[in-house]
């Protein structure tokens, strides 16, 4: 990342913060399916006499969203290389908005039968979109106006959003069950988003475009292609990127989406002791990010990440286990401890050291492709830790968590460390150096 004066930066916690909220009103906007899916939409929207049938049917949409998320993280990398970061901001939420709120107002199956998963599929497909754009322009608007050793810091803020909108998420989903009966229950958290949007909107239009693109557009290094550009000369790097998020995303997801519908089938316990579980280590996740983000900047990316990849090869026999005894204390710290030490360590350093391994005329481009590619296979990962439940047990699904933890270690060991902490930087220029890959 190349220096800019300081006079032409906003604040950096001003716009990390910003950043955050944003990303949280999206998260809530993603993750309300997800829950939706597990407690749900098996029932609503697919008729099947068959529970498991039902979630997998769910999932199986869940994981739509995911198919479709490189193609918003392809266009928002293209046009926040192009036309900048803020931009591309500002139309993810509308996207995303706009898909929540009419899942919400969807009939059901009961009422028009097979439209009904039809049109929910065609919604699922456009938030998928919107998620996909919004985390690249979300993380660069942080790191690239922080000072060069705080990004891991700043960077880590925004991603704060993420367990702030599973928070709102559950939390909404556990008030609206409480409140209201029959779809409503389902219903009203996906209308609620249309308020959270409103407010991600008013927030982000008050932040000034990056520095970093400011300086890039001025002295003309604009790309006219710069998705295809780093994906033909990058394509090593952004492949790395997706194996290192396997055990982040992918674990996430077993232990939130999988786990909420587990407990039911194998008649462990309700689905409210994963939900509180989830909102736990999601609280907890508020601050554990920001640990781990300034961590980084005085150990080094890797070693924090590693935290979490050995934490996922270590813990996915005894999570299940844990969970198994079907007591709410043990699935309450099961779960908190899967989000807070497999999730949370490698998360918080995935804005910084992802960015740092790219030039910023391709630097949108780069990790939104990458970051968004593991989507792919996170999205199909609920679907397939109950089908290996359906199949062996819950040995399966615990296998699969390890699996993702020893993927994702050794693609870190492959990546470049990128702290100038570790590399000796002494300038923002001298730590982007080794990355100029792409010319």
């Amino acid at each position: 990342m190349s220096a800019v004066p300081d006079s032409r930066k906003d604040n950096p916690a001003k716009v990390s913060v910003a950043s955050m909220i944003g990303t949280a009103v999206e998260s809530y906007d993603f993750f309300i399916y997800g829950t939706a899916s597990a407690a749900y939409f098996g029932n609503v929207f697919f008729h099947s006499g068959n529970d498991l049938i039902g979630v997998l049917a769910s999932f199986a949409t869940l994981a739509v969203g995911f198919f479709f998320r490189p193609l918003g993280g392809y266009l928002a990398g293209h046009y926040g290389d192009r036309l900048g970061r803020k931009k591309v901001l500002l139309w993810s939420l509308t996207v995303m908005g706009i898909g929540t709120v009419l899942i919400g107002l969807l009939p059901t199956y009961g009422q028009v039968g097979a439209l009904a998963p039809i049109l929910l599929i065609l919604l699922r497909i456009l938030q998928g979109i919107g998620f996909g754009a919004e985390w690249g322009g979300a993380v660069l608007m942080a790191v690239e106006h922080s000072p060069e050793r705080k990004r891991g810091f700043y960077g880590a803020v925004p991603q704060i959003g993420i367990p702030a909108g599973l928070l709102l998420a559950n939390g909404a989903f556990l008030l609206s069950e409480a409140l209201f009966d029959g779809d409503w229950a389902w219903r009203m958290p996906f209308l609620f988003s249309i308020v959270m949007i409103a407010a991600g909107m008013f927030i982000r239009m008050r932040i000034s475009e990056s520095p970093e693109f400011t300086e890039m557009k001025e002295r003309k290094e604009i790309r006219k292609a710069p998705a295809l550009d780093v994906i033909r000369r990058d394509w090593r790097v952004i492949v790395r990127i997706m194996a290192l998020r396997l055990a982040e995303t992918g674990g996430y997801y077993v232990t939130t989406s999988f786990l909420l519908s587990y407990v039911v089938l194998a008649s462990l316990t309700d689905k409210e002791s994963v939900l509180i579980g989830t909102m736990v280590g999601s609280a907890l996740g508020l601050g554990s990010h920001l640990l781990f983000g300034a961590l980084s900047d005085r150990i080094g990316r890797k070693p924090v990440f590693l935290i979490g990849s050995l934490f996922t090869i270590a813990f996915g026999i005894p999570m299940f286990l844990m969970v198994n005894t079907g007591a709410l204390i043990m699935v309450i710290v099961a779960v908190t401890l899967g989000l807070l030490f497999s999730h949370d360590p490698i998360f918080a350093v995935e804005s910084s050291w992802f960015s740092e391994q790219f030039p910023r005329d391709v630097r949108s481009s780069g990790i939104s492709l990458g970051y968004n590619g593991a989507s792919m296979v996170a999205g199909l990962l609920p679907f397939l830790a109950t089908a290996l439940y359906g199949w062996i047990g819950w040995t399966g699904p615990a296998l699969l968590f390890v699996l993702l933890g020893v993927v994702s270690t050794v693609a870190a060991a492959f990546t470049r460390e990128t702290a100038p902490v570790r590399t000796g930087a002494t300038t923002v220029e001298d730590a982007d150096r080794p990355a100029a890959a792409v010319s």
